[in-house]
């Protein structure tokens, strides 16, 4: 199953800059991590208030995991463009 293009197709509409978004994926037997970082704004989108946003997109991609019989893991993280010097 192509989890990259099932993920990119719910959070295309969610994102302000998509060209930014990294989307990693670690498959092995039975389990998959799917990393998605992006912006700091754009990984506040993707997670919402009270990670509302993050568990429906975790619930779809479990359930397209479900039929494969793995269990998928989704995982947010963000990179900030600005590099502080001191």
């Amino acid at each position: 199953m192509d989890y990259e293009k099932i993920v990119k197709k719910i959070i295309t509409p969610i994102v302000r800059d998509l060209d930014s978004v990294l989307i990693r994926i670690n498959e092995e037997e039975k389990n998959v991590l799917i990393i998605v970082a992006a912006g700091q704004e754009d990984t506040a989108r993707l997670i919402g208030r009270r990670g509302v946003i993050a568990n429906a997109i975790r619930e779809v991609v479990s359930i397209a995991g479900k039929c494969e019989e793995r269990h998928v893991r989704l995982k947010f993280e963000s990179f900030d463009d600005d590099i502080k010097e001191d």
